[in-house]
């Protein structure tokens, strides 16, 4: 059970920076970005090739700018060329999938069997040092992620910042102040899809493999995890959601963690699960709001008949 319990915390952590992209890209700057899926993959790619050749590290920083060049991309179809955000999404996450097979070799899968990794070095270090390294994991993939999560709120507090949100709830306002909403819309997406990149890239690394398929439905588990971090802490200020997003990732990991182990589900049901995950995260609002009215129409219902 402990080992369950921790590799949903490993997990939680690492997902919980693509929900972080998503929180900047469809929270404060209202855009459905599809990109998600192959850039999520574009960062494994990119990051297991360089571990393969031998710079884990210089691995994360590359496929972060790699994740940021197909944001960028998004963003110039959008805000260049008027393609609509979902299908600009659409249109360079399905050329992605081409890149990624450049990046991983052309192979439809990479392997880092006996290579070393980030996580690898970190335990080979602890352990040198004569301490116990089984959380190792889980410090390092902690560790990045709030590290991102204060990064990004630190970001969203400077006045490019202030711009990018101001951006999200009033283009027309933005560019009546005389900043350029195309500016700001570009590199909130670039950030958010490096976030997503980083996601991918630390995930192909603690997995030690990457498949051209890996991304299918990551958008919509990232969502997933915003919706039920937002509907445990709220989204009133940045800091809330930014902290609801990690807290939705580990929620949502442990909910699978106890589902796989109680065996109520079989593993053949995995997208299903998923499904049902997915869409009651985001009924939920709604459900809340149904059941406090339900509450309202009792309580008021009793006075009556008092």
């Amino acid at each position: 059970m402990l080992l369950i319990t921790q590799t949903a915390l490993e997990l939680g952590f690492l997902y919980a920076l693509v929900a972080m992209a998503l929180f900047l890209s469809y929270r404060i700057l209202d855009i459905a970005d599809l990109t998600t899926d192959g850039c999520f993959v574009l960062g494994a790619a990119v990051s297991v090739t360089l571990t393969a050749a031998g710079h884990p590290f210089l691995a994360i920083p590359a496929a972060m700018a790699a994740g940021a060049c197909a944001g960028f991309v998004t963003a110039f179809l959008q805000t260049r060329l008027g393609v609509p955000s979902i299908l600009a999404g659409i249109v360079t996450n399905t050329g992605l999938y081409t890149v990624n097979l450049m990046a991983m070799g052309w192979r439809s899968n990479s392997s880092l069997l006996g290579v070393d990794t980030i996580f690898s070095l970190l335990k080979g270090a602890v352990e040198g040092a004569g301490v116990d390294g089984a959380w190792c994991d889980l410090l390092l993939a902690a560790v990045v992620t709030i590290l991102a999560g204060v990064v990004l709120y630190w970001f969203l507090g400077t006045r490019l910042g202030l711009s990018i949100r101001a951006t999200g709830d009033n283009r027309d306002m933005v560019r009546a102040s005389s900043v350029n909403p195309t500016f700001t819309i570009t590199v909130g997406l670039c950030i958010a899809n490096a976030l997503t990149a980083l996601s991918g890239a630390m995930v192909g690394q603690y997995q030690k493999t990457v498949d051209i398929n890996a991304g299918t439905g990551i958008v919509v588990i990232g969502l997933a995890c915003l919706i039920i971090g937002e509907t445990v802490l709220g989204r009133r200020t940045v800091l809330k959601g930014v902290i609801a997003v990690m807290v939705g990732s580990i929620i949502y990991r442990f909910i699978y963690a106890i589902v796989f182990y109680t065996r109520v589900v079989p593993v053949d049901c995995l997208k299903l699960l998923t499904a049902v995950i997915v869409g009651l995260a985001i009924a939920a609002p709604s459900i809340k709001k149904w059941a406090m009215f339900q509450r309202r129409k009792l309580a008021a219902g009793r006075k009556e008949g008092v």
